[in-house]
C-alpha cells in the first residue's frame, strides 16, 4: 500500500508547512489545557508530523501507519526520538495502554472512504484514549473535493521525479479517485510507476455523527492552521474532539 507513493511523498508535501502544522498543533493542546505526554499519530505516514511534535516537546509518540514503506521512511527520520512506530490498520488498532492525545494529519481521514470503516476506527481510537484526552484531525472539505481537486490535473516537476497527477471527481458519493504517475530519470530514458487511490469528503453533519457514536464529542471546528471558524469555501476543517 502506498508502495511507490512512498518514495516521492515529502517531495509532494513540500507545501504542508509542517513546522507551521505542528506548532498548530502544539497551540491547540495548550489552549484547551491538554498537553499530552503520550501522544499518538494516526495514519503518521512517513512519520514528519511526529518528529516535529517530538521535537516540540511531546515526550513520547506512537506512530501508526498501515503502510510498511511509508514507516521505513518514517523511522529513518527519527532516530534517537521517542518514538515508537506500529505497521497497522487504525481499524483494528491494539496500543499497549492508553494514550492522553491523538492527532491525524493532512486529509488521512479522507483516505477511509467507508463511513462504517471510519466509525470503526474513531471507535478503536476512541478505545485507547484517556477520558478528557483530546483528538485533533483535519478533514479536506466537500467545497476543496468539487472545486479544487475537481475532475483537474496538476503536473509537479523537481530534481528526484516529474509527477503528473489526475482527479476524477464523483458528485453523488464526494469521492475523488486519484492516479498519481512518477517519471524518474534513469539516464536517457525515464522509469514509470504509478499509484491509484480514492479520498472521500465527508460533510459536517456526517462527521459529528460518527465522533458522536465513537464516545467521543466535538469541542469545537476551526478553518486550517487558524482559531477561525470555516467559511463556505474553506479547503480543509480542524476537528478538536473530546473523549468523554
Amino acid at each position: 500500500m502506498y508502495f511507490e507513493l512512498a518514495h516521492y511523498y515529502d517531495g509532494l508535501m513540500q507545501n504542508a508547512e509542517y513546522e507551521k502544522r505542528a506548532d498548530y498543533l502544539i497551540s491547540l493542546f495548550l489552549a484547551y489545557g491538554k498537553m499530552p505526554s503520550l501522544l499518538l499519530d494516526a495514519a503518521c505516514g512517513t512519520g514528519t508530523i511526529s518528529v516535529l511534535l517530538s521535537q516540540k516537546g511531546v515526550n513520547e509518540i506512537i506512530g501508526v501507519d498501515v503502510s510498511e514503506n511509508m514507516l521505513a521512511v518514517a523511522v529513518e527520520k527519527a532516530k534517537d526520538k521517542n518514538i515508537l512506530f506500529l505497521n497497522q490498520d487504525l481499524s483494528e488498532l491494539d496500543l499497549y495502554g492508553t494514550v492522553d492525545g491523538v492527532v491525524c494529519t493532512l486529509d488521512s481521514v479522507n483516505h477511509i472512504t467507508s463511513k462504517a470503516k471510519l466509525l470503526k476506527i474513531f471507535k478503536r481510537i476512541s478505545l485507547f484514549m484517556e477520558p478528557g484526552a483530546l483528538f485533533i484531525f483535519d478533514v479536506n472539505t466537500v467545497y476543496k473535493h468539487k472545486y479544487v481537486l475537481g475532475n483537474n490535473t496538476f503536473v509537479f516537476d523537481d530534481d528526484e521525479v516529474f509527477c503528473c497527477w489526475q482527479n476524477f471527481y464523483k458528485d453523488k458519493s464526494k469521492t475523488v479517485d486519484i492516479c498519481l504517475d512518477f517519471f524518474k530519470k534513469d539516464g536517457d530514458s525515464y522509469q514509470r510507476s504509478s499509484e491509484y487511490f480514492t479520498e472521500k469528503a465527508y460533510t459536517d453533519s456526517e462527521l459529528k455523527k460518527i465522533i458522536l457514536e465513537s464516545g467521543l464529542e466535538t469541542v469545537n471546528v476551526f478553518a486550517d492552521l487558524t482559531m477561525s471558524k470555516p467559511g463556505p469555501r474553506c479547503q480543509r476543517k480542524v476537528y478538536v474532539v473530546r473523549k468523554v
